[in-house]
């Protein structure tokens, strides 16, 4: 059976993974006939208060935090080994920005976590396949080579980074992926443009089935 690395970023999507990406990829990879194991890396990050958008004023731990998405079953992503996985999946929410890599403050200066980047150069290297949803596309160039296809929707601003970082970003619907075949690397919009539960769940869908299937291929 495939098994599939999840990498979160904490719980909520203004400050860590948002919630609804994260299991609808999860319930995706189950139903597509897979396993999962959820990791994160142990960054702390500062805390939102997701009714009033404002920060609460203290720090919480992107590994403490996901482990609430993964009923408690999540491994610190340092102690990863890709040859154990299939493929790697990251949910979006603003902590792919924030806790995997520091685009929301650096922009396409950005760095991406070292923990991320060593499995994911592992998994790169071992040429498995990788997903990237919502705003977590914004680590692909930073992974891959120059030139390497991916989408985050339509965000001109997002788009240009991206560009500037040597990507070559897609326009993209809420309901379709873009699949980097050369490279196996897939990205869906999701949250960047779905209205609903529904929308972020149709090419999240399609996401996962890819990921799976390039995995196979």
């Amino acid at each position: 059976m495939q098994k599939v690395a999840v990498v979160l970023s904490g719980c909520g999507v203004k400050d860590g993974s948002e919630i609804h990406e994260s299991v609808i990829t999860l319930l995706s990879i189950i139903r597509f006939g897979a396993s999962y194991e959820c990791f994160a890396p142990d960054v702390s990050y500062d805390s939102i208060n997701h009714l009033t958008d404002k920060k609460d004023g203290f720090d919480r731990s992107a590994l403490e935090e996901g482990a609430r998405i993964a009923r408690g079953h999540i491994r610190n992503l340092k102690d990863a080994n890709p040859k154990e996985y299939s493929a790697v999946i990251f949910p979006g929410g603003l902590g792919a920005a924030k806790n995997l890599c520091d685009f929301a403050t650096k922009g396409e200066n950005c760095q991406v976590h070292p923990a991320v980047e060593k499995f994911c150069h592992g998994m790169i290297q071992a040429g498995k396949p990788a997903g990237f949803i919502c705003i977590a596309p914004v680590m692909i160039p930073k992974l891959y080579p120059k030139g390497v296809r991916l989408t985050i929707g339509d965000d001109q601003e997002i788009a240009e980074a991206v560009t500037a970082m040597g990507g070559v970003h897609v326009r993209c619907d809420v309901g379709a992926i873009i699949s980097d075949e050369h490279h196996k690397v897939i990205s869906t919009p999701a949250y960047m443009l779905a209205k609903d539960i529904a929308e972020a769940a149709e090419g999240i869908e399609k996401l996962v089935e890819q990921v799976l299937w390039l995995a196979k291929s």
